[in-house]
């Protein structure tokens, strides 16, 4: 395994309000490598938004700290980007003017931002719909745009929570198949929040799985099973062992 890109330090978090605190997230350590794909798993309310979102510059942790690329990271940087379950698209900009708007923040020119926003809408196979409005694209459709946004950042990581959850299985699958294909073919890090056990085996190099709240890992699993993997999830003995541990883990978390 190559050195580290991402690490977290010990982190934990506690929301307070006026009505008391809510300890999150336990004090939890993560290292994910140079162009490695890390699943987490784990009971709904465990934290694993809370870590992906601290592991992004999105949430300051309570304590502990997050180091990306060998410097501690303390805010939002354009070098990580993030896709959620939501696409959160414009919906007064058409696909093409959605992807170019990370660009346009930063000052690109216009022209070289739409290059690139059309450049990265070819990747996710969205040829033909730079001038579709999100009103007038499925649910699958959508996050394509919402991954074309991230990956026109030039961001070295992508941090993915739950990004096809709401959509249908076939759907579902066939993004899987695209964003496996974009990791390897554009060298990314991907670090994914996921509820589905055979998806993360699916997709990923190594598995953590969190536990109830406040979260802290309680299992990390390496995906040995070699690639390509085929979807129907039907992958022999190893397979079978390993979605019974991870579900086992999940289950007494």
């Amino acid at each position: 395994m190559t050195e580290p890109l991402l690490v977290a330090e010990q982190v934990s978090m506690t929301y307070s309000d006026g009505n008391g605190s809510l300890e999150a997230l336990a004090e939890t350590s993560v290292s994910v490598a140079r162009g490695e794909f890390v699943c987490l798993l784990g009971p709904s309310g465990c934290g694993k938004t809370t870590l992906l979102h601290i592991l992004g510059g999105l949430l300051r942790p309570s304590t502990g700290r997050v180091l990306f690329d060998g410097q501690p990271l303390s805010a939002p940087t354009y070098r990580i980007a993030f896709v959620f379950q939501k696409a959160n698209l414009m919906p007064w900009r058409t696909a093409l003017a959605n992807v170019a708007l990370p660009l346009e923040v930063r000052g690109v020119p216009r022209s070289e931002a739409l290059r690139q926003a059309h450049e990265a809408l070819r990747l996710v196979g969205l040829e033909g719909f730079e001038e579709s409005y999100p009103r007038q694209l499925s649910g699958g459709m959508e996050q394509r745009v919402a991954i074309a946004r991230a990956l026109v950042q030039g961001a070295e990581v992508l941090l993915l929570d739950e990004p096809f959850g709401s959509l249908d299985a076939l759907t579902r699958d066939q993004l899987n198949e695209e964003l496996l294909n974009l990791w390897q073919t554009q060298s990314k890090t991907v670090v994914m929040v996921t509820h589905s056990i055979s998806e993360a085996i699916y997709l990923a190099d190594r598995v953590l799985v969190l536990t109830s709240r406040p979260g802290r890992v309680a299992l990390e699993a390496a995906v040995t099973l070699p690639r390509p993997r085929p979807l129907d999830g039907s992958w022999g003995p190893e397979y079978s062992r390993l979605a019974t541990q991870l579900r086992t883990a999940i289950a007494i978390s």
